[in-house]
């Protein structure tokens, strides 16, 4: 006997990268020395002091106990005073900081605490395919709005106002934007929240790449009156590699919170006590550590770039975060581009499309790849 599944599941599909993933590990199965460039998941370790913090933490009597669904005061402070040293944000650690086990699930909780079935979200064209995916799954409408190269991958919010707008409720923004690498120019942010008050919208930026070759951080939230209208999500996973740690937050105004953890403590328990003695370490260090990263990711982006030359494929070098964005040479498919360098040499390359249709044409680079293995993957696309 078969039981239906919900009439929400009808339009969602397994995410790429799980259904990719199954390809890929069928291969090395096989043999296949197959290079993983497709996903960006840490392969450094942990900051030292985090595991000791860890450590530690497990030996306290609470530790192995359920834990508070706001976190314990301790590691909201942590966060606060991180925002206001990295971002010059002033946040109320009691009531305005919700931590969260790794940001992904803050898209959800977000997503549940403010759409209703038949609510419209604004979602960027190319853009984290989680922000559609949920969308959908709390029976809300994705409306895309696109970003080109052209005007530098940014929104264009006059001519969104001059649509019908009636029906929006959030807005997804993503600065320093995945998966192109663009940083926000000067004035988006302000423009964003004058456009979401006049709109009666509530944005989002999601902001877990901030710190990886990135000079300047910024936050939606250094913008006065941001918070009526604006959340944002950070993460730890991609500035202090601890991805499988799943330590996430949402700040915002004390009534918004509010809203998201309804939700949340309706759906989990709170984050294990030494993870969260291990992220209070991590957001106290200093910028040798932000020196220290950054130095192994530039060797790789500049190994990268000599990878995507290989390919005929062209890039913006001003572009941040942790992976780097190639334009395909024209007439080139990127899907089965990127299936074909996969068979044939072994090398598994995100395609641009899994981000949306302006993703056509381009294909993106992980970092999270050892010199070694990115050096090898030219040698073996050189060898023809």
């Amino acid at each position: 006997m078969s039981i239906k599944p919900a009439h929400r599941l009808a339009e969602t599909k397994e995410y790429y990268f799980s259904r990719k993933l199954k390809e890929v590990r069928a291969l090395v199965a096989d043999g296949h020395p197959v290079i993983n460039m497709g996903i960006g998941s840490p392969d450094l370790p942990a900051p030292p002091a985090v595991t000791t913090a860890l450590l530690q933490g497990m030996q306290d009597k609470v530790a192995h106990q359920y834990q508070s669904y706001t976190g314990i005061p301790a590691l909201r402070e942590a966060i606060a005073a991180f925002y206001k040293k990295q971002y010059n944000v002033s946040t109320d650690p009691a009531t305005e900081i919700l931590p969260l086990m790794g940001s992904k699930e803050g898209i959800m909780h977000i997503s549940m605490a403010f759409l209703n079935p038949g609510d419209k979200v604004l979602i960027p064209n190319p853009g984290y395919p989680t922000y559609s995916a949920v969308t959908k799954l709390v029976e809300a409408i994705p409306v895309t709005y696109d970003l080109d190269a052209s005007n530098a991958w940014m929104p264009d919010l006059k001519a969104l106002a001059q649509q019908d707008l009636s029906d929006v409720k959030i807005m997804w923004v993503n600065y320093p934007h995945m998966p192109t690498g663009a940083t926000a120019v000067k004035g988006l942010f302000e423009d964003l929240i004058s456009f979401a008050k006049a709109q009666s919208i509530l944005v989002i930026n999601d902001n877990p790449y901030s710190f990886i070759l990135n000079e300047e951080p910024r936050s939606i939230l250094d913008i006065d009156g941001a918070k009526e209208v604006a959340l944002e999500l950070n993460s730890l996973s991609k500035t202090f590699n601890m991805a499988g740690w799943r330590v996430g937050m949402v700040l915002g105004s004390a009534e918004n919170i509010n809203h998201i953890l309804k939700v949340k403590s309706n759906m989990d328990s709170g984050m294990f006590y030494g993870i969260q003695k291990g992220a209070i370490a991590a957001l106290g260090l200093g910028i040798d550590w932000f020196e220290h990263i950054n130095k192994i990711y530039n060797r790789r982006r500049e190994a990268i770039y000599k990878l995507a030359e290989t390919l005929n494929c062209t890039f913006d070098k001003s572009a941040v975060g942790m992976f780097v964005w190639a334009k395909l040479p024209a007439g080139i498919d990127a899907e089965d581009f990127i299936d074909k360098v996969l068979l044939e040499k072994y090398i598994f390359i995100t395609p641009g499309t899994i981000f949306g249709s302006q993703g056509e044409g381009y294909i993106r680079f992980s970092l999270c790849v050892e010199e070694e293995e990115i050096e090898e993957a030219i040698r073996r696309l050189d060898d023809e």
